[in-house]
């Protein structure tokens, strides 16, 4: 029998793959299958197993060239069941040992609540007992909670597995409307100051929610991604959630392009801005600026001070009101 269960992983986004890190994870998975496959093409193997990923099935963002390769894993395996040999590719879900034992617990705990808890040794062996039973060229071992893919993120290859399946994937965030109008209804007619913090209150739930911490009081607002943890796995995972609170079609480069929280923050208040009553959310914006001034500076200001504030903004009452008798 021959099983082959190499692999290396490259991750990164599609514009940041280069031919030699695409070589690199191919000739793991793919140039070492096939010169197996051509050696013992005239041997009379009892079986002949492929370590396949899910990655292949459902494709995990930052994970292109290694989705692709297991797919060449699949294919081979059903070529060869074509042409009579014996052959099953298996893709699986992540395992506590291997590679998944090398992932960052943060990983791990997003792929939990994502409903993709790891595999025990014990259980993938048993796995891969039953799919050498079944006569099938391609297999996918993989533990699954579907009350957890209910309620969140939901490839379009698990569907019919899922009653509720009608949020796509990567575009669902924790508690957020999938659509992002909770939110946008949220910041209407709010002031900048409010808005502000309405914003960044929902920049860090995600953030909290992509590193597996349980509350947003535990992130650091004042600090880059980079310097929280953040790849380019975890950035695009931040911009799916991001797209699904706030309804925006983020770009995969987003968290690179506003490296601190609070820059990123500034780009979603941009980009809800809304056009037609953009002058009042301004207006509304710098009235709450000058009442923070005003609370900040009164306890110190005398009388005179205080009276002549007070008779200055009486004039600027006045003159709004008389605006607003004579407009049409």
């Amino acid at each position: 029998a021959v099983v082959h269960a190499a692999g290396v992983l490259d991750d990164g986004l599609v514009a940041d793959l280069t031919p030699e890190r695409l070589a690199r994870v191919m000739a793991a998975k793919v140039d070492s299958a096939l010169h197996l496959h051509e050696l013992t093409a005239d041997r009379d193997l009892s079986a002949f197993v492929l370590f396949s990923s899910f990655a292949g099935v459902v494709g995990n963002a930052g994970q292109a060239a290694y989705s692709a390769a297991n797919n060449i894993l699949d294919t081979l395996a059903a070529t060869r069941r074509a042409q009579g040999l014996p052959a099953v590719s298996l893709a699986w879900g992540m395992w506590e040992a291997g590679m998944g034992g090398r992932l960052p617990q943060a990983d791990v705990a997003r792929l939990r609540r994502g409903g993709l808890p790891p595999l025990a040794a014990r259980e993938a062996l048993a796995l891969m007992d039953a799919a050498l039973v079944v006569n099938e060229p391609n297999a996918v071992p993989v533990a699954l909670r579907t009350s957890a893919l209910s309620g969140g993120l939901v490839p379009s290859v698990l569907r019919d597995l899922v009653p509720s399946a009608g949020r796509r994937w990567g575009a669902a965030a924790s508690g957020g409307a999938a659509d992002g109008g909770g939110l946008v209804e949220r910041l209407r007619g709010l002031g900048s100051v409010e808005r502000d913090r309405v914003l960044l209150d929902a920049v860090l739930a995600e953030v909290a929610g992509v590193l597996g911490h349980a509350s947003a009081g535990a992130v650091d607002a004042s600090r880059a991604f980079k310097e929280l943890g953040f790849d380019s796995l975890t950035a695009v995972d931040l911009r799916n959630r991001l797209n699904g609170v706030t309804g925006l079609q983020l770009p995969a480069t987003v968290i690179f392009d506003h490296p601190t929280i609070l820059s990123l923050r500034d780009h979603l208040g941009a980009e809800l801005a809304p056009s037609d009553d953009g002058d009042t959310a301004f207006l509304m914006g710098e009235l709450d600026k000058l009442r923070t001034v005003l609370a900040e500076t009164a306890p110190a200001a005398d009388d005179d001070v205080r009276a002549a504030i007070g008779d200055r903004l009486q004039q600027l009452l006045a003159t709004w009101s008389a605006a607003a008798l004579q407009a049409p």
